[in-house]
């Protein structure tokens, strides 16, 4: 306090009259100013300092609430605001975007409650105007060109929304399958979204299903079969679940998918001794101390050889398909005996597909002699795996569950750039800002032709 009053008297002394040296007194008296000035300016910058930080605990400090349907407000819901995240910038990689995106999934809650979904589906004409379902054109290339979804999915309602709303094209058809062991309120957000989008229906017959078991299979089968007997001549087929997403719009996908000419992409490529056997011993349904309740576990009973002389491949779950194929291969009778000859491996769907593209006769089955079709190759699904990251990917941004990574915001341009259709995972708790700005993307992205 003393060296206060110092600093404020100090300039005073610039009015003295005493007959001292008059240049003392001028080299005095400038210093003085300068303190003064000095402490001026400090005063100043600590009270900016301070109203900036009070700005920032108003502003950015207090939780954001993101609504998982895409609309943004405080947590308070008192104020209306959007958050102004540009995603041209963050596709750029600009980092001061990138950061303000970071900081957003710092702070953000989402509720990802499934009864969200079921209060926004309940008033159908409402659902569609809010959500543009209507208001979605097509070109004449996609109208001759339709497409089938198949969507095993099994919680987090607005996500599968998300994600619906994304893929969605009125030519083209959707068959959702939930899991029976679902939520009440899951489940009638998936009836309602049946209900209220043309185009989208329930399968016929529903699963429950466990983890890597033949019901995860035969859940997209039975899609699959209810899609074959749909009035919609579609071309070919796509199966997802409720961590994908798209990485095209429509109509790039219907011009990619064009050029294979009748051909599926999927992986498929030779097992390792260690993944052998997983069909080479007989698997039994536990009950296990696991997230997933109960999984196949290996028994020390070997199985017998595959019917047919069939060559086994490994791949994913996940496809795309033509529609000859699957027509194909819904009454062969050496699909069923493989099919039943699956029912005890495990992660029988890792298998299925790989092995039938195979199969010499089947519509466009690929050689076993041509080389392995890994997860690089087949523009199906991008996954980003931990142990891979730094090698053949760059790091993730957003977390990891069990070594995949859930993306987050700054990998937006790599995802869009890849060449990839589609991709797993995405989480609206990890990051919504992604996800809002591969619809914005993916919504520029959509050329239509007069």
């Amino acid at each position: 306090m003393e060296t206060f009053f110092l600093l404020v008297r100090l300039p005073m002394c610039c009015k003295t009259n005493r007959p001292h040296s008059r240049m003392k007194i001028k080299c005095g008296c400038s210093i003085h100013r300068l303190r003064h000035m000095c402490f001026l300016f400090l005063v100043s910058l600590v009270a900016t300092c301070f109203l900036k930080l009070v700005y920032l605990k108003v502003t950015v400090g207090e939780s954001i609430y993101i609504d998982s349907h895409g609309v943004t407000g405080r947590l308070s819901g008192i104020h209306s605001h959007t958050y102004d995240v540009n995603c041209t910038a963050i596709y750029e990689l600009d980092p001061v975007e990138i950061g303000k995106a970071l900081e957003i999934k710092q702070k953000v809650l989402v509720p990802v409650d499934d009864e969200s979904t079921v209060s926004l589906t309940s008033d159908c004409p409402a659902f569609m105007k809010t959500r543009h379902y209507n208001g979605i054109l097509i070109s004449e290339l996609e109208h001759n060109f339709p497409l089938a979804y198949s969507l095993v999915v099994h919680k987090n309602a607005p996500m599968v929304e998300r994600i619906l709303h994304a893929i969605y094209a009125p030519q083209n058809i959707y068959c959702i399958h939930y899991d029976q062991k679902s939520s009440p309120a899951f489940i009638k957000a998936m009836e309602n979204l049946a209900r209220c989008v043309p185009s989208v229906f329930i399968a016929s017959k529903l699963e429950s299903v466990k983890y890597a078991h033949v019901s995860r299979l035969n859940a997209d089968l039975n899609c699959l079969s209810d899609l074959l007997r749909s009035e919609v001549k579609w071309k070919y087929v796509i199966n997802l679940c409720g961590q994908d997403f798209p990485l095209k719009s429509n109509n790039e996908l219907v011009r990619e998918l064009r050029q294979l000419n009748g051909s599926n992409m999927l992986e498929s490529s030779r097992p390792s001794e260690l993944k052998k056997q997983r069909f080479s011993f007989h698997h039994e349904l536990k009950t296990v101390p696991h997230e997933y309740h109960s999984i196949p576990v290996k028994t020390a009973i070997s199985k017998d050889v595959p019917p047919h002389g069939i060559m086994v491949f490994i791949g994913s779950a996940y496809f795309v398909l033509s529609r000859q194929f699957v027509n194909y291969i819904s009454s062969n009778k050496v699909v069923m005996d493989f099919l039943a000859w699956s029912a005890d491996t495990y992660s029988p769907d890792e298998h299925f597909w790989a092995t039938l593209v195979r199969m010499p006769g089947v519509p466009g089955h690929i050689p076993r002699s041509e080389p392995d079709i890994t997860d690089l190759k087949s523009k199906t699904r991008l996954v980003k795996w931990s142990y891979l990251e730094g090698h053949l990917y760059p790091p993730c941004t957003g977390t990891h569950v069990r070594s995949v990574c859930i993306y987050g915001a700054a990998e937006l341009r790599w995802l869009l750039n890849n060449g990839h259709w589609f991709a797993n995972k995405f989480d609206l708790k990890v990051d919504p800002v992604l996800i809002s700005c591969l619809e914005e993307k993916l919504m520029e992205l959509r050329p239509y032709d007069a």
